[in-house]
């Protein structure tokens, strides 16, 4: 996301260093969440395993998202035919609650009106937030239509050479406010 808060993979350039962070961010996940608008653009990278780009950080992303479990939520995509992705055939608090029961790696949530939508009631225990130095001055933020103040604590950071940083963040549970 960029400085001002607005989630625009084309505001953005990640360098070489970023894709490796998510390239292993990938390779360590159970499964990642996504809508649809974030599923359609994350198919580019379908074309990279079947044609190399030659730039090692980005066909080893590709790689990496190619064999990721990706649940996808819409209520217009009839079919996915990645081989690594289904459609949630249930609803999103129902998958994320057996996805919780289950043991193993981690649930990622890549899509920012899921993360708006997981937010109130309470159900991503961490947030990664990834800001790159760029001001956009318009766009979708990535906290749309929450209402109601969520105090978060900061856990630890991550720096990047291109000034982007992550913010690693959970709910703070001593803050009532």
């Amino acid at each position: 996301m960029t400085l001002d808060g607005f989630c625009d993979h084309t505001a953005i350039t990640p360098d070489e260093e970023i894709h490796q962070h998510y390239t292993d961010l990938l390779n360590n996940a159970g499964t990642v969440l996504y809508g649809r608008i974030t599923y359609q653009l994350m198919e580019y990278w379908r074309t990279l395993i079947e044609k190399p780009s030659g730039e090692k950080s980005m066909d080893d992303f590709a790689k990496a998202i190619d064999k990721v479990e990706k649940i996808v939520f819409s209520q217009t995509l009839k079919t996915v035919d990645w081989h690594s992705a289904k459609l949630a055939s249930q609803p999103m608090e129902e998958v994320i609650s057996a996805l919780r029961q289950q043991p193993g790696k981690d649930i990622f949530v890549g899509s920012p009106g899921l993360i708006a939508s997981l937010t109130p009631p309470g159900l991503i225990d961490e947030y990664q937030l990834c800001i790159h130095p760029v001001i956009l001055g318009k766009g979708l933020p990535l906290f749309k239509d929450i209402n109601d103040r969520i105090s978060l604590k900061l856990i630890k950071t991550k720096s990047f050479k291109s000034g982007a940083i992550i913010l690693y963040y959970e709910k703070d549970q001593d803050n009532k406010l």
